[in-house]
């Protein structure tokens, strides 16, 4: 049996270490980058049942293939951990993790980078208590369209993204392919299950190119310490060399236990900042204040307006 969806989550909370996980992946895509239009000609309704179907098979193929044509590269990772115990969204800040992220002959490492912008080669990014994740490039889309997970699409809406005409489709993957897992105090302490899950995928609409994911685990048994895992990943438009590229954006990973003290929700931004072409003494220089956060056009959903036929 293939591998399932692991999307590598470790929490610790209290006594407990808990963990989630997606197993990493090798498929990714890029695409030359076309000037954004002025205006947005925005469709009246939704494509017809043959177009949706042809659209879906070239995303298949987009998806299937994009870590294949990703071109080696280093980046910077930077993420805002947050902590909420009151339910009402009250994200408390608790640090912030700062790595390089090579990617070599499509395989990912991460170092961690220190307070003055030293790359530590002794430190391990797995090894960083709390929720943190690895695994971002191609495994959540390969998935999702990998024919033996037997996900169900539905076409949902036109929006705009990053300023984008781009449509939502809707996705449901019936099968017991995501796993979750938690490891408590002691070594021996560990449980994991396997669930369905759900999401969405925005598709550009003149590039037929994924720029947004969403997925969410589905029927957790009520004993089952993490209660809810859901994750958003945006792609946006990269150069790397000469040619541009459709690379991470932001992630956002959210999860919810429920333990002794009662509910406790953790929320984790991640950017990716100043990509560039890998070689062997390439570097990347980081120190001083935190990267200053994305705008709220890049992150956002508008609606579409739509111009009469």
């Amino acid at each position: 049996m293939r591998n399932a969806p692991f999307l590598a989550l470790v929490a610790v909370l209290g006594s407990l270490l808990l963990f989630a996980s997606n197993a990493s992946a090798q498929q990714t895509g890029s695409t030359p980058v076309p000037q954004a239009p002025q205006a947005l000609d925005v469709p009246a309704g939704p494509p017809s049942a043959e177009q949706q179907a042809r659209l879906l098979d070239e995303v298949r193929h987009y998806a299937l293939n994009y870590t294949q044509r990703l071109p080696d590269f280093i980046c910077l990772e930077q993420t805002h951990r947050y902590i909420d115990d009151t339910g009402q969204a009250a994200w408390r800040p608790v640090d912030v993790i700062t790595a390089r992220l090579s990617y070599f002959n499509q395989k990912e490492d991460y170092k961690l980078v220190t307070p003055d912008g030293r790359v530590d080669p002794n430190a391990s990014y797995a090894s960083v208590a709390g929720v943190f994740s690895m695994g971002d490039f191609g495994t959540t889309m390969r998935d999702i369209f990998d024919p033996a997970s037997q996900t169900r699409f539905a076409w949902e809406k036109w929006t705009t993204l990053r300023g984008r005409l781009t449509q939502i489709f809707s996705y449901r993957v019936p099968l017991r392919l995501y796993t979750i897992a938690y490891q408590g105090a002691h070594k021996g302490d560990v449980g994991r299950i396997k669930v369905a899950y759900r999401g969405s995928v925005l598709v550009d609409k003149e590039l037929n190119a994924i720029v947004r994911i969403t997925h969410e685990a589905l029927n957790i048994p009520p004993s089952f310490p993490i209660r809810d895992a859901k994750e958003t990943m945006d792609y946006d438009f990269v150069k790397i060399g000469e040619s541009e590229f459709l690379l991470p954006l932001v992630a956002t990973l959210q999860m919810r236990t429920q333990m002794y003290s009662g509910k406790v929700w953790t929320r984790n931004v991640k950017e990716f900042r100043l990509y560039r072409k890998f070689s062997a003494d390439a570097v990347i220089k980081f120190a001083g204040p935190d990267l200053t956060p994305l705008p709220d056009n890049q992150i956002k959903q508008q609606p579409p307006q739509h111009h009469p036929q």
